[in-house]
């Protein structure tokens, strides 16, 4: 990928909301507070006061997920005719290990 976000930017692709678990366990409507998205690509961290840099947590290709009250049209991007949604890390509500 071209565009790289800088900071604490994370860029993430949704993934598909899942009907059925691996095991054939079929999935209601729950709660759609959360969303899993996958990270495409990140900034490189902030900085503290004294010159650190604060490592980020994620890496390219880890499962996250990031709570749907902090989507919004205006953190859409569109790359090369995909849609990704930009956001900070902070946002990111868990990380799958």
């Amino acid at each position: 990928m071209e565009w790289k976000p800088i900071g604490d930017q994370v860029l993430v692709k949704k993934q598909e909301k899942q009907e059925k678990t691996k095991s054939g366990i079929i999935l209601t409507n729950g709660s759609d507070e959360f969303i899993r998205c996958e990270v495409v690509a990140h900034g490189d961290g902030l900085f503290t006061h004294t010159g650190d840099r604060i490592p980020m947590t994620v890496k390219i290709g880890s499962e996250v997920m990031i709570y749907t009250s902090h989507l919004g049209e205006q953190k859409t991007v569109k790359i090369d005719d995909a849609e990704y949604t930009l956001i900070r890390e902070s946002e990111i509500a868990m990380i799958k290990q």
